[in-house]
């Protein structure tokens, strides 16, 4: 049976403030638990106007500590920018003040530009061969103390928070099967690479204490509303973003825009185009087609959902349609 999952930036409107973002963050969490949701994951970026949640296991205290029974986690950390013993402390502080809630997916990327990877880590190193290690020693320091064992997370150690391993390419795809880990992939902003990376995790799955069969999720772009002219018009405002952000010049999350993709050039249309696969955007029949059929060609195990929507309402409605549309509404 396919879960459903929310994936939240905190987005930061115009207009608006992060302390206004946070605040419908957990808002969203709590009708998303209610509405059946798994899982709440916050995701880690710097240096982006439009985007609150940088302190990533800070935010998700926050909407862990208002809610009751969904989990929640990271989706992710992006380890490059930690030491993984802060990590570890971290996530064994959740775990420890919301006992089996805790996920904790990590991420190869900085989430943010070479300048401030650099304020973040002043010893940054970009050796694609520290993220296999650093993953292995987070996940050392959340298993029990090894007799001996000098450094130990405290919290954080005999919690096993579950790791997932994140990514946009074949060597996420690679490590969370040699690994045994989940395997999330961000077809949401990245989907070209999303079919072999696919493929490649169930073929090459090697079985582990954590997980005994291989396990797909999948980020998906939910636009649902009433019509399907409103729909269109609402999806502009992520589309304005992730253009923006593509252009170098990432801003607060804008309203929607009448006639927005007609103003594009033909690389940004192609970009749109592609995103487009890994999208549903019009009525709750027309979502709920879509979504059906993105699940039918992936096969996936769960598909965490990311609506960018500038009105607070209208992204809740979104979430609620989608919940709707797939059965997992209360």
């Amino acid at each position: 049976m396919t879960r459903f999952s929310v994936l939240d930036l905190a987005p930061v409107t115009e207009g608006s403030t992060a302390t206004e973002a946070l605040q419908h963050s957990l808002d969203l969490a709590q009708h998303a638990e209610n509405w059946g949701y798994t899982r709440y994951w916050i995701a880690e970026h710097h240096n982006i106007p439009g985007i609150a949640s940088s302190a990533t296991a800070v935010v998700i205290g926050h909407i862990a500590g208002g809610t009751s029974t969904i989990r929640v986690g990271a989706g992710g950390i992006m380890l490059p920018n930690h030491a993984p013993l802060i990590v570890a402390e971290q996530f064994g502080t959740l775990a420890s003040l919301y006992p089996d809630r805790i996920d904790l997916g990590l991420g190869r990327a900085p989430g943010t530009d070479q300048m401030t990877w650099q304020a973040l880590r002043r010893n940054a190193s970009p050796d694609i061969g520290d993220f296999p290690r650093d993953v292995v020693e987070l996940q050392h320091y959340l298993k029990d103390p090894q007799e001996g064992q000098k450094v130990i997370a405290t919290p954080g150690a005999g919690t096993d928070v579950p790791i997932w391993i994140l990514g946009s390419s074949l060597f996420g795809a690679q490590l969370a099967a040699m690994l045994g880990l989940p395997f999330a992939f961000a077809s949401h902003f990245a989907p070209a690479a999303m079919d072999q990376a696919i493929a490649l995790y169930r073929e090459k799955f090697e079985p582990s204490d954590q997980l005994q069969e291989p396990y797909v999720m999948l980020g998906y772009n939910v636009c649902a509303a009433e019509s399907e002219a409103e729909a269109a018009l609402l999806r502009t405002s992520s589309l304005q973003s992730f253009v923006n952000l593509r252009r170098g010049v990432p801003g607060k999350l804008p309203p929607p825009l009448a006639g927005y993709e007609e103003g594009l050039s033909a690389a940004e249309e192609a970009m749109v185009r592609e995103l487009s696969r890994c999208a549903a955007v019009g009525n709750p029949t027309a979502v709920k087609q879509q979504m059906e059929a993105f699940l039918e060609e992936t096969q996936a195990d769960e598909l965490v959902i990311v609506c960018s929507i500038y009105d607070h309402q209208a992204r809740l409605n979104s979430y609620e349609i989608a919940a709707e549309a797939m059965g997992i509404a209360a």
